[in-house]
């Protein structure tokens, strides 16, 4: 998309007049002195393209349509590229460089070196001093770690870049930085010192139960291979023992330009983007000896194994893992050796095939969970794992002790799809989702980011295949539907359960419940064939549905007064806004805001808060129950996402516009006819008592789990309920908390898309306008707000089953919320990056906390307070005072002096960007402007947004801080091992050795 879409023009229309407004409380700085611009030299033509009838090198030896959107070369390097113009969002340009190089290719030694060059490459470079980097992609207006990032996986390491309001001259810049990264890092002894605490810590974070268990499946299921012994993140004595010399070495064999794809996608010409990338690699050479890559190896039966009693595969290696804070788990798969393919029609219409089949199972493994199955889910899945195996994987979580029974019933399931083949009319249902997806594709193939296009090529040549443009997808897939039988997918089938060999592990937190003997007995034992399971394939027409009520009568409709955005008020209460544009065709998206949100619970039934938002969906609508709805949505692209925030129940769908006024009736019968199924409930609470205990295995887990309830000293609607609490729960409890408060306070609801406007405004008189009149909010739980916990001189302290080395430390100071200060709370957004940026800086370097520090402000709109600014991070345990030294300190010396201009543009040209970009579509303009017709002042904040989060002063941040952060009093909070205490900060001037105990279970 080249050009502004409709939602585009509107942005720019919308905030032109605005452009120059100060925010709140800004104030005027003198303007900077002109700077004279030397002229860019011309950027050459590209010598490279692929183009007539050369077969481009991603597609050689296949007959996959070439996608010609993409131009492709092939420099005399070995250098590869991809380009293509795209405008979406507007003004961005995507740049990504793949090295054919991870965790697999690693020696013995090298364990780990992968993972710490791609930090090296951030450290310091040709054009980039040390540490400069994140600082450099700030000022061209990304935001580091989503804009600016990297990532390394055990084939692959990928460097990844989106420049938003590119120009000549930071298309220029960015090429030319990115060059240096990639061509000439500084790989010193010094770096390595520098990055590697960094590469420490993440490491760190990961670990616990979750790593150790991770790391057994990992070892068990590639026994004999190198993705065995090999994670990308690497060992401690491999790490630590890395030095400048040694990590060059793994450099100089592995990042080559014969090892290097370059995708760039953006609103650019693309022979420029061509252009660029042969002049800043067209002259690259690969120092040293190239690396050779291994065998990665492949999946060997033991021998005299004894076989599967489903596939037949020979049992393999086997594993228990006892972890007593995990929940039940077992997987088993069938392995075969991974060759690669000719990526071809007929290859790609196999796999097809295969998705449909497993689709067919995991629908009825999914009905026998629904059903009060023996198990809490089960899927099946087929993988091509790290080009090391073709694999079909089994997984599924046992409700109880009892396993076996659990594991029976899926392998029956199971058996039963390998022995008889299913009905045409199961098929015919899964070809329906399958097309939907595909035609949706198609339709929205011209609003597809850049970003997304450029990672899909990355994939692409990770697992040596080709990328087809949805069009062809969708022929391929409507092409083949006729040969879809019950025989060829029964075929399709068995070749997915056919195997080198069966590996399975289980987890489990009873010590004794299971040895490997007894699970290799359970596989070896002859599954029964159960084909109970099997859905009723029977359609269920919304023409045959009930009315949700008698149609109401419109009272207003008037433009909102912004963009081409309409009001419709009804005779009952119910307010809408409607927005008909083709900023993103064939795509609509939907929410329905209701009710009292998390106000609506007290301490005496805060349990159902958690499970509504587990079972509230399920429990199903008038006469249909969650299979029905199932059968209701086949060849729909209908959804039914329910969320629960702090003053307002929400439901939200991205549907299509042909299944708009479907999604409508849904949403409108859920409220006004539920369904009270007791089974999706029982399932709910069997899911939170199996998750419970896994929070405590590290620190993250523990700020998931428990955060929101302790930085509000203790407000039981925020708290993850413990299994105490949920056996107090019941579906007759669920039923009589909820059913009141689907009747209860103002609905407004958004419809945002490509879509028939006077067809919708007819269906939202059939169904939200034909509800009863709401009850009103009572003013007791109208007023309810969530608090700020006591502050004291010491922290509150908690403690995880984690690693010994693992913590995690809070501070939090209260702010306010509601819609008279927003403007006030986005220039918050702006002070919460300035001291976002300082606290990485600080941690780094001195605590080794990896990326993990972090600072974010939450301010309600929906309430009049209750909102509160948070710093926290995850780090050793002795770091954790130092983490309060430094955010206080932080704290202080943003009231103290004011920032520096150079650190304002660092924060306001990206948070500018990411705005600019995200209102090109329909998600920005709706939640921006809901609860407008409850609030109309929403509409007028709405011109001011680009510049309040984009335009400030140093002294409006300074007063700022001055108010929220030092005349506040922070909540502190250690998230510490079992067993330890919390050392005095030697810069704060307090002991920390304060407890703060929580729930009964926590």
């Amino acid at each position: 998309m080249t050009s502004f879409s409709r939602a585009g023009r509107a942005l720019a229309i919308l905030l032109a007049p605005f452009a120059l407004v100060q925010p709140l409380l800004a104030q005027q700085a003198a303007p900077p002195p002109p700077v004279e611009v030397q002229p860019l030299p011309p950027v050459p033509q590209p010598q490279a393209l692929q183009t007539g009838s050369e077969v481009p090198w991603l597609y050689k030896g296949s007959d996959v349509p070439v996608d010609e959107k993409w131009l492709f070369g092939q420099m005399k390097n070995g250098v590869r590229y991809a380009v293509r113009r795209n405008g979406v969002p507007p003004r961005q340009v995507s740049i990504r460089v793949r090295i054919d190089a991870g965790s697999l290719h690693e020696t013995d030694k090298e364990q780990g070196y992968a993972h710490l060059l791609e930090h090296l490459l951030f450290r310091e470079s040709k054009y980039l001093g040390q540490a400069e980097a994140i600082y450099a992609w700030q000022r061209l207006g990304a935001t580091f770690g989503s804009d600016a990032n990297a990532e390394t996986s055990p084939t692959h390491t990928a460097y990844k870049l989106d420049i938003p309001n590119i120009d000549d001259a930071k298309l220029s810049e960015s090429f030319k930085l990115l060059s240096g990264m990639i061509r000439e890092p500084v790989l010193n002894d010094a770096n390595v010192s520098a990055e590697r605490p960094i590469v420490l810590a993440e490491k760190r974070e990961r670990g616990g139960a979750g790593l150790r268990m991770a790391d057994l499946t990992r070892q068990t299921f590639f026994a004999g291979q190198r993705l065995a012994t090999r994670s990308p993140i690497g060992t401690d004595e491999t790490l630590k023992a890395a030095n400048g010399k040694d990590v060059k070495a793994f450099y100089d064999r592995w990042y080559r330009p014969e090892n290097t794809v370059i995708v760039v996608v953006g609103d650019a010409d693309p022979m420029v983007l061509a252009g660029l990338v042969e002049q800043w690699f067209g002259d690259w050479k690969g120092t040293g000896k190239p690396g050779v890559a291994p065998d990665f190896g492949d999946p060997v039966p033991p021998a005299g194994a004894q076989d599967d009693g489903v596939t037949g595969a020979p049992i393999g290696q086997l594993a228990v893992g006892v972890e007593p804070d995990l929940p039940r788990s077992l997987t088993y798969a069938v392995m075969r050796p991974w060759r690669q393919v000719t990526d071809t029609i007929k290859y790609n219409e196999g796999l097809l095939t295969d998705a449909v089949a497993q689709a067919i199972i995991n629908r009825r493994l999914e009905s026998r969970a629904r059903g009060g199955g023996s198990f809490l889910y089960a899927q099946v899945q087929q993988d091509d794992v790290s080009r090391s195996t073709d694999a079909t994987f089994v997984t599924f979580a046992p409700l109880t002790g009892d396993w076996q029974a659990a594991l029976a019933d899926v392998r029956a399931v199971i058996a039963d799809a390998l022995t008889n083949p299913p009905t045409q009319e199961e098929i015919d249902r899964e070809v329906a989702e399958f097309d939907v997806v595909f035609a949706n594709g198609v339709e929205q193939e011209t609003v597809e980011s850049g970003s997304d296009l450029a990672n899909n090529v990355v994939n692409a040549v990770d697992i040596r295949e080709t990328v087809a443009a949805p069009k062809v997808v969708l022929d391929v897939f409507r092409g083949m539907k006729p040969r879809l039988t019950p025989d060829v997918v029964l075929e399709r089938t068995r070749g997915l359960f056919e195997g080198t060999v069966t590996r399975s592990v289980y987890v489990t937190p009873t010590a004794g419940e299971a040895d490997v003997g007894v699970l290799k007995l359970a596989l070896a034992a002859e599954a029964k064939v159960d084909g109970t399971a099997r859905l009723a394939a029977q359609s269920i027409s919304f023409d045959e549905l009930p009315p949700v009520g008698s149609p109401g009568a419109i009272t207003a409709q008037n433009p909102l007064g912004v963009l081409e955005i309409e009001q419709v008020d009804f005779a009952n209460g119910v307010k809408a806004l409607v927005w008909a544009n083709d900023a993103e065709p064939g795509r609509v998206t939907v929410r329905v805001r209701f009710g009292a949100g998390y106000r609506a619970f007290d301490k005496d039934n805060a349990v159902y808060a958690a499970l509504g938002q587990g079972a509230l969906v399920g429990s199903g609508v008038g006469e249909l129950g969650q299979n029905e709805l199932d059968r209701l949505a086949t060849g729909r692209k209908i959804g039914f996402d329910f969320a629960i925030d702090e003053a307002v129940f929400t439901f939200t769908a991205q549907t299509r516009s042909e299944d708009v006024n479907d999604q409508l009736y849904l949403f409108a019968a859920k409220l006004g006819m539920p369904r009270w199924d007791k089974d999706p409930v029982i399932r709910a609470k069997a899911a939170s008592e199996l998750a419970y205990n896994t929070y405590s295995t590290s620190p993250g887990g523990i700020l998931n789990r428990d955060l929101e309830y302790l930085v509000t000293g203790g407000d039981e609607r925020f708290a993850t309920p413990d299994p105490a609490a949920l056996k107090t729960a019941t579906p007759e409890g669920f039923r009589a908390v909820w059913e009141p408060l689907l009747k209860q306070g103002p609905i407004e609801v958004l419809v945002f898309g490509e879509f028939d406007h006077p067809a919708v405004i007819e269906q939202l008189r059939l169904t939200f306008g034909a509800l009863p009149r709401r009850e009103p909010i009572p003013a007791d739980v109208a007023a309810r707000v969530p608090p700020f916990a006591p502050t004291s001189a010491t922290p509150s302290v908690v403690t995880h089953r984690g690693d010994a080395n693992q913590a995690a430390a809070v501070v939090a100071w209260p702010s306010g919320g509601g819609v008279a200060s927003l403007r006030e709370s986005r220039q918050l957004e702006i002070l919460t990056q300035l001291f976002n940026n300082r606290l990485m800086d600080a941690l780094r370097e001195r605590a080794g906390a990896s990326y993990s520090p972090q600072v974010f402000s939450n301010w309600p709109t929906d309430l009049a307070s209750g909102g509160r600014i948070t710093a926290l991070a995850q780090l050793e345990p002795e770091f954790v005072p130092v983490f309060f030294a430094e955010a206080e300190k932080i704290a202080r010396d943003l009231a103290a002096s004011p920032p520096t201009a150079d650190e304002l543009e660092r924060v306001t040209e990206p948070l500018s960007q990411m705005i600019r970009r995200a209102s090109t579509g329909n998600q920005f303009w709706l939640y921006n402007l809901e609860g407008a017709t409850q609030d109309p002042q929403r509409v007028i904040l709405l011109r001011s947004l680009l510049a309040d989060y984009s335009q400030t002063s140093p002294q409006v941040m300074q007063f700022l801080a001055d108010r929220y952060l030092a005349k506040a009093s922070p909540f502190r909070l250690a998230i510490i091992p079992e067993g330890q205490t919390l050392a005095e900060a030697p810069a704060a001037g307090a002991s920390a050795n304060a407890t703060l105990t929580a729930p009964s279970g926590r």
